[in-house]
């Protein structure tokens, strides 16, 4: 190979336009990970439920403290979840946790506008407090999120940034001598991969910052 008398450069390269949008998708979720999932907690205008998760989701900033939340079509129509956040400018984000992955898994599923996941997954439901969303009752830890700002994304769907107004935490959850860090073993959080596949927290090893 020019340039690499060794061969240590064996990479090949893929180039995004010369590809279709389902292997688009298959590199960037099999790369991107693991990914934190955002357990989406809305009601529609009309007073419907709606609970959903979404693997493209991410922490922006602390101060204010912003999460993003990219929802995706369905069919080219945008999904529940969107368009309730549009309309009622507030959500929840339920952290999900080993206990709660098969709940998460069944808000999953393709239900029409009108069916309430809620219900559909057993899942039982409390009001928020400082925004006009539900959220999983059960969940430990709840982001309380207000619309900051959101971006048309076009047939790609729409980037939602919110702004979280109130962290619900459960009582028993261990919170970090001397700080506000919720302990990463005692929350034991949920990670997307790709396809059906997630991942769980496994061995934490902490490595200090090296000083110059």
């Amino acid at each position: 190979m020019a340039g690499d008398p060794e061969g240590l450069l064996r990479h090949r390269v893929i180039r995004t336009d010369a590809v279709d949008a389902r292997e688009r998708y298959q590199l960037l979720t099999s790369l991107v990970v693991p990914r934190p999932i955002g357990w989406v907690s809305t009601r529609s205008a009309d007073g419907v439920l709606n609970v959903a998760p979404f693997s493209f989701f991410s922490a922006v900033a602390s101060s204010p403290m912003l999460v993003s939340l990219s929802i995706g079509t369905r069919g080219g129509v945008a999904k529940d979840s969107l368009r309730n956040i549009l309309d009622r400018g507030a959500f929840c984000v339920n952290v999900v946790t080993e206990g709660q992955l098969e709940a998460m898994n069944r808000t999953a599923a393709n239900l029409p506008p009108e069916g309430d996941e809620f219900a559909f997954a057993g899942l039982a439901v409390a009001e928020a407090e400082t925004v006009d969303a539900p959220f999983v009752a059960n969940c430990p830890a709840v982001l309380e999120c207000e619309l900051y700002k959101h971006l048309d994304l076009g047939s790609a769907g729409g980037l939602v940034l919110g702004e979280v107004k109130g962290v619900r935490l459960d009582p028993e959850l261990p919170i970090v001598e001397g700080s506000a860090f919720v302990d990463s073993e005692g929350l034991r959080p949920v990670g997307r991969l790709w396809g059906f596949n997630y991942t769980l927290l496994g061995e934490v090893r902490v490595l200090p910052r090296p000083e110059v």
